[in-house]
């Protein structure tokens, strides 16, 4: 009876307590609790969202990661559009090192240095308030006539991190890649007292002279659906769209770069509109382009610049802001690191490239050696002082890591003694003594209807989720290109020793058209031998070292496109991008040019129209290609061409 009794009690406080329990949720009729706190127990960091205002009242999202038991600690900051909390997301181990195994996160050096970890978003993307524009010019210009920008944002967030993180030592460093690597170049600009260090990685630098929206004027139109989905929608839940598997049918299909991006709605959104309005390099582009603008003031923070000789989408940044920067006030704070990567690669396992074998993990070997060292010095209490010297360049071909006192060690063209001219002649050869007699043409047709694709077929999308080849474009084999009639050849007999080149290779093409507007694509490429010992695959590769494209009607100026007189043999120079690198004795060297690299950059119609990101159907027509390669006005690339390999 007594047994019943306590259990009716005990039942009935169960009862009282359920009802408690149900009172405390309510009006909340679901069973999600308004706010979770989510316990730490068992975790080695404490996360903390926060939203920190700016001088002008919007609130930007921040995440930090303090380390369990941290003081004394640096932060170590990155600002990024592409949403803080996905990028500092639990992982089910409950630990730093897997939480930060993710984009602009080096998790063994931010957990090997003990650093606070903070990551924010950008105004007016995900958790942040305010408006967002891409890229968004310097504040006080014409391109920003208001009071903030992603300068005035980082001091103003660095100032509330100094004196709200109480784990920290008041030193700060900011560190990203593309996008988020142009934000620590903003960050230099006024920077806050407390910013000790900057590593800008394969930074977005100049938007029209070689990094993401164009190359010499071509526009580089597979970043329409990066343009759409950074735009469209604040957390970017609008999704580009596609009905072919293969990229080169969606954009031949299109007509025009204008009429694909009418087509996905990206008229409704700002950045795109500017872009079509600008397709030359006018004040737009040159009053953004951050080289310029930090050429302008001295540099006062120590800054790391990360280069990859791969980078298939920021192969112009880093190297911009060096040459700006190297002979300015305040370069002694400046140092550059030239790896062989993609995009970003620094950060990942590095043994590889595709199908190219580094030997070693190139990406740990710059994380330990360079990186870890360069921000322990100014973010950790008594770190010694990091020995790197001024340029860390990898050297392909012989696959070996160089300390250099500066890049590049021979100048950019015919400078005396300091470059060397590589001919293209008729038949098909190249060398470094030019064809003897009058001048002669080769020539090919070059038809908008059956452009050169930029790579085998299908082309996928850029894309940065699901089946992912984009990554390694820049070192497919290029023998999918040498046999098209489309392409000229141009190879060196078997080298019986080696040819080292550092720096730009500078195109210098005598080419005629018959059309009013034309588009040259160089590529400097290393032919491997028939067969390679110990790599089947490697036998007759054909690797770029160095491509780019032209586009014509910039010739005489970047900021005003013309006319080009048909039938004229005219003058085409531009710079490739840099390259460090050595041909082998029993490989070739090989030089091809064409007309189209498509879908990459969008069809030059071939006939002069105001604006090619609206050409119609009819004004694509054929043309007639003829390059000059002999006379005196002889075709050629001048090489960056420095010692003899020793190794």
């Amino acid at each position: 009876m007594k047994h019943r009794i306590l259990t009716a009690a005990i039942a009935g406080l169960a009862l009282t307590a359920v009802a408690a329990g149900a009172q405390q949720r309510a009006p909340s009729a679901g069973d999600t609790p308004p706010t979770f706190v989510q316990p730490t127990e068992g975790m080695d960091h404490e996360r903390r969202e926060v939203m920190i205002p700016m001088r002008d009242g919007v609130k930007l999202h921040t995440v930090i990661l303090v380390p369990k038991g941290a003081r004394h600690a640096g932060i170590l900051l990155t600002r990024t559009p592409y949403d803080a909390s996905a990028m500092t997301s639990l992982a089910p181990s409950g630990r730093l090192a897997a939480i930060l195994d993710g984009y602009d996160n080096a998790p063994d050096v931010v957990v090997g240095g003990g650093y606070i970890r903070v990551v924010q978003d950008v105004r007016g993307k995900y958790g942040s308030e305010g408006d967002y524009v891409m890229n968004r010019p310097l504040a006080g210009t014409p391109l920003n006539p208001g009071k903030v920008d992603h300068s005035t944002d980082t001091y103003d967030t660095i100032d509330w991190l100094v004196k709200h993180v109480p784990e920290s030592n008041g030193r700060v460093g900011i560190i990203g890649i593309s996008y988020d690597g142009f934000l620590p170049l903003m960050a230099l600009i006024n920077p806050h007292p407390a910013l000790k260090v900057a590593v800008p990685m394969n930074p977005m630098v100049d938007g029209w002279d070689g990094d993401d929206w164009f190359h010499n004027g071509a526009f580089r139109q597979q970043n329409l659906p990066y343009m759409l989905e950074q735009e469209a929608s604040r957390d970017n839940s609008v999704k580009w769209w596609s009905n072919y598997r293969d990229d080169y049918d969606l954009y031949l299909a299109a007509g025009s770069a204008g009429a694909l991006a009418k087509s996905r709605g990206l008229d409704q959104t700002g950045f795109w509109s500017k872009v079509a309005r600008h397709p030359a390099y006018d004040d737009y582009w040159q009053q953004q382009a951050m080289d310029r603008i930090l050429a302008a003031r001295p540099l006062t923070v120590p800054t790391l610049l990360v280069h990859g000789l791969f980078d298939q989408e920021d192969i112009h940044g880093a190297i911009a802001v060096w040459q700006a920067l190297k002979d300015k006030d305040g370069a002694a704070r400046l140092k550059l690191v030239i790896g062989p990567w993609n995009h970003g690669q620094q950060i990942h396992e590095a043994s590889a490239l595709g199908p190219i074998k580094w030997g070693q993990d190139t990406g740990l070997w710059f994380r330990r050696t360079i990186l870890a060292p360069f921000l322990a010095q100014y973010l950790v209490d008594g770190a010694p002082k990091a020995d790197i010297a001024r340029v860390t360049a990898f050297e392909t071909g012989v696959n070996a890591w160089r300390q250099l006192a500066d890049w590049p060690a021979a100048c950019l063209d015919d400078c005396a003694g300091a470059s060397k001219r590589l001919y293209l002649k008729p038949g098909g050869a190249l060398g470094f003594d030019a064809a003897a007699g009058p001048a002669r043409t080769v020539d090919y047709i070059s038809d908008p209807a059956k452009p050169v694709p930029f790579r085998a077929r299908p082309i996928l999308p850029v894309g940065y989720e699901g089946e992912r080849t984009w990554p390694d474009w820049l070192v497919d084999d290029q023998r999918e290109a040498s046999g098209r009639t489309d392409v000229v050849t141009f190879t060196t007999p078997v080298l019986t020793a080696p040819v080292q080149i550092r720096g730009k290779p500078v195109v210098h093409l005598t080419a005629a058209t018959s059309g009013t507007d034309a588009d040259w694509v160089v590529k400097l490429i290393d032919v491997y031998p028939g067969e390679v010992a110990g790599d089947r695959a490697m036998g007759g590769y054909q690797l770029g070292i160095a491509m780019d494209i032209f586009r014509g009607r910039y010739r005489e100026s970047p900021s005003v496109a013309k006319p080009i007189a048909a039938d004229t043999p005219l003058l085409y120079r531009f710079a490739l991008p840099d390259a460090n690198h050595v041909f082998l004795p029993g490989h070739r060297i090989m030089v091809q040019v064409q007309s189209s690299w498509f879908p990459l950059y969008d069809r030059n119609p071939q006939r002069f129209v105001p604006n090619i990101m609206f050409a119609k159907p009819e004004d694509y027509v054929k043309a007639t290609q003829r390059i000059t390669v002999s006379g005196p006005d002889g075709s050629y690339i001048a090489l960056p061409v420095v010692r003899a390999a020793t190794d």
